[in-house]
């Protein structure tokens, strides 16, 4: 038997990854990375999704991609790739900037710079992440303003 309520509910409930608050560095360190480079999140998040969150949180992207803009979903290459193809760019001359390293090998594999940024609170205080370097990443940073630094910014 439908319930009536419920279907408010869910919809607010699914919209919850609309309403999140961005890493304290978050703002900060992209505004400070803007200064020099194009930003833009590439996400398996939807446009909607991205600019919602770019809006409610002041995220400073110059452009808002999303693996939807690809037709695919990381990590298919024709993200990664794709991202060059907009900015008519080499992939060598694109990083990809992330907390997560097997994002980052798919980068890698495209021939895409990589930046790790470490987030060792990203499942919560129960679980801290291993943020330990791996093999690959052309930088590792402890939050953005560092990569920032790392990045001459």
């Amino acid at each position: 038997m439908p319930l009536p309520w419920l279907g408010g509910l869910a919809v607010h409930l699914n919209r919850i990854w609309h309403r999140l608050d961005p890493w304290p560095d978050a703002v900060a360190g992209l505004t400070r990375l803007k200064a020099r480079h194009t930003l833009t999140p590439l996400s398996n998040g939807n446009l909607g999704l991205l600019t919602n969150m770019a809006k409610r949180s002041g995220l400073p992207w110059d452009c808002v991609l999303s693996a939807e803009v690809f037709r695919a979903y990381k990590p298919d290459p024709a993200t990664y790739l794709g991202v060059a193809q907009v900015f008519d760019l080499a992939p060598g001359e694109v990083m990809l900037c992330a907390a997560h390293h097997d994002d980052l090998e798919a980068a890698r594999a495209c021939g895409l710079r990589t930046a790790y940024i470490e987030r060792p609170l990203e499942f919560g205080a129960a679980h801290i992440k291993d943020v330990s370097p791996q093999a690959g990443n052309e930088l590792h940073a402890r939050d953005i303003g560092h990569l920032a630094d790392l990045l001459g910014c």
